[in-house]
């Protein structure tokens, strides 16, 4: 990935190349980021980004919208645009502030090529302009199970709501996948909970999967070890004494986490579904038959009727 002085795209300050620390393991396309809200609801235990973003209610960003327009000034339109790689799209403020939507009615017509990456189920409010856009939708679910899935992802919505949402858009023609992210051990690692799960996204219609491992920052770790004190000197062992150290986290070692990631990959295989790791190092056929490890393939090339009328009242937000 090319290196730049800043990561972002014009004066405006809200649309930026995709970087993820520059990790040398992320086979992400180039691509855009951009995130309408600071913080996240959802406040999953796991989360990686909170190290950065801090453990916050989602906040719509200042003045975001004409931000936007500035930046787009700059933006190549050839270029995807994922939303959002740290805080979700979709939080429960979104019902209120629909600030993902004007986000939505700002590229769409621009004719943007839109990742949509979330575990919201609002997605389906916008189901008329997903479903005529150019744009995909990646949605994580980590388990079928509810209870656990209420633990490590307090303020998400429940898995079976997410599957939901995930038949609704398929019904609509809105391309999908799904991230099976992250497989953490002793939680959500039993392969025939993983088998069960992927047998339920591929009877729903979802064309990919993308998994990775549970990748440990000292923030993050301190939240799965607090929420299972029985796995807490496990979760130490398997990371901090056993792991490695790679770009800004602790990895599992790569044995167990092929043998974690491998009822994912051959689930997915059995049913005909398309598979990627996410920054595992694992990029062999084995591991990896999409075009792109994030989805963005699944983007459809729709013909989109082309407008660049500003969005009015945009300077309200």
């Amino acid at each position: 990935m090319a290196k730049y002085k800043s990561p972002y795209i014009g004066r405006g300050g809200v649309l930026s190349v995709f970087d993820p620390w520059r990790s040398e393991l992320c086979t992400c396309p180039f691509k855009y980021s951009l995130q309408p809200y600071t913080g996240c609801s959802h406040q999953c235990l796991y989360c990686y980004a909170t190290s950065y973003i801090r453990v916050r209610k989602s906040i719509p960003k200042k003045n975001f919208v004409n931000r936007l327009l500035m930046d787009l000034r700059r933006a190549d339109p050839r270029v995807p645009i994922s939303m959002s790689n740290s805080s979700d799209p979709y939080p429960p403020e979104e019902e209120e502030y629909r600030l993902t939507r004007r986000t939505l009615e700002i590229l769409l017509p621009r004719g943007y090529r839109v990742l949509i990456v979330t575990k919201g189920v609002l997605v389906t409010r916008d189901v008329d302009l997903l479903s005529k856009g150019r744009v995909a939708v990646t949605m994580t679910i980590t388990t079928l199970d509810n209870s656990l899935a209420r633990k490590i992802e307090p303020n998400a919505p429940p898995p079976s709501a997410r599957l939901k949402a995930l038949r609704k858009l398929v019904e609509n023609g809105v391309p999908v996948g799904v991230r099976v992210d992250p497989i953490i051990p002793f939680l959500n690692d039993d392969p025939k909970m993983i088998d069960e799960l992927v047998d339920a996204l591929a009877n729903i219609g979802v064309r990919f999967i993308v998994t990775s491992t549970y990748k440990a920052r000292p923030d993050n770790l301190r939240r799965m070890m607090n929420a299972f004190p029985e796995l807490a000197s496990k979760f130490h062992k398997l990371y901090r004494v056993e792991g490695t150290w790679m770009h800004g986290y602790w990895y599992l070692p790569i044995q167990l986490r092929k043998k974690l990631l491998k009822p994912v990959i051959e689930a997915a295989r059995k049913r005909g579904l398309e598979y990627a790791t996410c920054r595992e190092g694992l990029v062999s056929k084995e591991w990896f038959n999409a075009k792109t490890c994030d989805g963005v393939h699944l983007i459809p090339d729709r013909e989109v009727k082309l407008s660049w009328r500003p969005l009015l009242n945009s300077s309200s937000s």
